[in-house]
């Protein structure tokens, strides 16, 4: 059985694929609390954003904070926040990692397209 994922805001099908769609118990750094996170998307439906900040957090007197890079994904349609896409997928090689403790953040990673339930209309197809 298939779903149909369109925006909420304005009905406009997103096309996105049930057979990309990541398991619900699936670990990401990131998180996945309320959201769907799929493997990949139909890059016509969105348009995407880069967002770059630093979100103080005082450690010490000389420290920054954490600095949060990741990609808004907006429906075409109408412009509204449906996502973020966060480079926390799947390891793009099989390579062992780093001294062979497994994949860090060194490897290159796969893109998962991260979507908010609450800005999505999901119809099942039967």
């Amino acid at each position: 059985m298939a779903s149909i994922y369109s925006c909420k805001e304005c009905g406009a099908n997103l096309n996105l694929n049930s057979v990309h769609l990541f398991p619900p118990d699936f670990y990401f750094e990131a998180g996945n609390k309320g959201t769907l996170s799929f493997t990949s998307v139909d890059t016509t439906k969105f348009r995407f954003e880069k967002e770059d900040k630093i979100r103080p957090f005082f450690e010490t007197l000389d420290y920054w904070g954490i600095q949060r890079k990741r990609t808004k994904i907006k429906c075409n349609n109408c412009g509204r926040l449906v996502g973020y896409v966060y480079d926390d997928g799947p390891p793009l090689t099989d390579s062992p990692g780093q001294f062979h403790f497994g994949p860090s953040q060194v490897i290159p990673r796969a893109p998962r397209y991260r979507f908010k339930k609450k800005a999505l209309h999901i119809t099942s197809e039967s």
